[in-house]
Order: C-alpha cells, then structure tokens, then sequence
C-alpha cells in the first residue's frame, strides 16, 4: 500500500479547483494541502475531545455511531461526511470494498464485531484481540471518502478508554513500521488478526509506558 488514493467517479473524486489536484473539493475552499492537513487535524482533536466526553463504559458502539463521528470530524470540511462513500477506491493496487456494498458490510460489522467487541473489557491480551479484529474489519470496508485510518484509530482509543487504558500511541502504525500495519491488515483479510493483535499489544505496551 502507498498513501495515494485511486478513486473513480462521484461528487467525492472532485478537486478543488488550483490545488493541482491534490486537495479535495471542500466548503472552506482550501487548496493547499498543507493547509487541509492542518484543518483535518484541529478538527479531529476537536472530535476527540468530544467523543471521549460522549460515549462511557458501557456503550456498545454502532455503524451510525461511526458514521456521526465522521460527520462530527468532518461536517465543516466535506458535504458527503458522515455518509457511505459511492467511489471505488484502491491503494497500492488493494482494493477497498465496493461502495455498493458498503451499507451491508457495515451492517454484518456491527452486527460481527462492534456488538461483540463492545464495550471493550478485559485483561490487555483480550482488549489487543477486541482492537485488532475491529481494526482490521473497519480498514478492510473503508466505508468513508476520507479518513477511515484516523477515525479507526478514534474508535480504538474510545474502546481503550472502556477498557481502562490510557490514551493510546499509535507509533506502531507510522514511520518505518507503516509496512508492518500494512501486512498485519493484509493477514486480515484472511482472517488472521495475530499481526494487528500483536500491534495493539505494543500500541498498548508504549501507551502505559508514555502515561
């Protein structure tokens, strides 16, 4: 996988206009990238906040509690947030799945996953296990145009929180260790969650240890 998206057709595919297409069509105008990034990071420390001040203990999460955190974090910037993607979408030549799809796939998620795996307790081995299994399942539809890596990543320190840990680091799945992630979402798709469980058993190891 590389951090370029293919995409066809639909209003989501849309640049704005003089950001070379770099920068996607947005109701701040934005065209510089740097600028965007910038945006998307303040907004999602906001959504943050406000997710971990939103959900306690015992909340069993749900498709639309996704799709409003996404809606939340990304209302101001982006028309189509918070709703299913209508693209097609690859990256490094792994394809994501069709967005025809989606609403069925997200459904048998919560249903398989979110209603099982939530809320999150347990020691930190089946806390790693809850996290690798929603992680890599959520990765794997890609449901949304943009930012399905930060909001799975949202989702599992809301979990964390549930369960008791601190606020979780997620260096594992950057940098130089980004081919690793990569490969442990791949065994995913096979259904083996050892590679990401074994991640989060780290993400959770740093976590405590940066408290």
């Amino acid at each position: 996988m590389s951090d370029r998206y293919e995409t066809e057709g639909y209003e989501e595919s849309q640049f704005e206009p003089d950001s070379g297409g770099t920068v996607l069509k947005n109701r701040l105008g934005i065209t510089s990238l740097a600028e965007m990034q910038q945006a998307e990071t303040m907004a999602l420390l906001r959504t943050t906040e406000a997710m971990a001040d939103s959900f306690d203990q015992d909340h069993r999460f749900t498709a639309q509690d996704l799709c409003a955190m996404h809606r939340h974090w990304l209302g101001g910037i982006y028309s189509w947030a918070g709703k299913y993607r209508n693209v097609m979408m690859s990256k490094g030549g792994f394809p994501f799945a069709s967005p025809a799809f989606i609403p069925q796939l997200m459904t048998a998620f919560e249903k398989e996953h979110l209603a099982v795996h939530t809320p999150c307790h347990g020691d930190d081995e089946a806390v790693a296990t809850s996290l690798a299994i929603v992680h890599v399942e959520i990765v794997l539809i890609h449901p949304f145009r943009e930012g399905n890596g930060r909001l799975s990543r949202l989702l599992a320190m809301l979990m964390g929180l549930q369960a008791d840990l601190p606020i979780l680091v997620f260096d594992e799945m950057e940098g130089k260790r980004r081919e690793r992630y990569f490969a442990a979402v791949r065994a995913g798709m096979g259904g083996d969650y050892a590679p990401m469980k074994d991640i989060f058993m780290r993400i959770i190891a740093q976590s405590r240890q940066e408290q």
